[in-house]
């Protein structure tokens, strides 16, 4: 996956990480993509929205050398609030 992708993502609360980044972002289930995967994207983005929303990104999976897979959207790219019938309606059409 090396190019950028449509992808829903979900925000939760990380206890793992500093108070600055303790809001991180996961793909929810059902898009090919592993949902144990972190996030990197808009700081600005999770923070200005409860925890638990959805976003539609365009995102790619990049690995830090000798590291781990992540997904990755630039942080000023734009993004769309999911409601939960607009991603069911997006996972219907995601093929297997």
């Amino acid at each position: 996956m090396s190019h950028y992708n449509a992808v829903i993502i979900e925000t939760y609360y990380s206890s793992r990480t500093s108070s600055s980044g303790c809001i991180r972002a996961k793909p929810i289930a059902g898009q090919n993509v592993d949902t144990s995967m972190n996030v990197e994207c808009s700081l600005k983005m999770r923070q200005s929205h409860p925890v638990g929303t959805k976003f539609l990104i365009n995102a790619k999976i990049k690995n830090k050398e000798g590291g781990y897979d992540f997904l990755y959207s630039y942080y000023n790219a734009p993004y769309k609030l999911i409601n939960e019938k607009e991603a069911e309606d997006f996972l219907k059409n995601i093929k297997h």
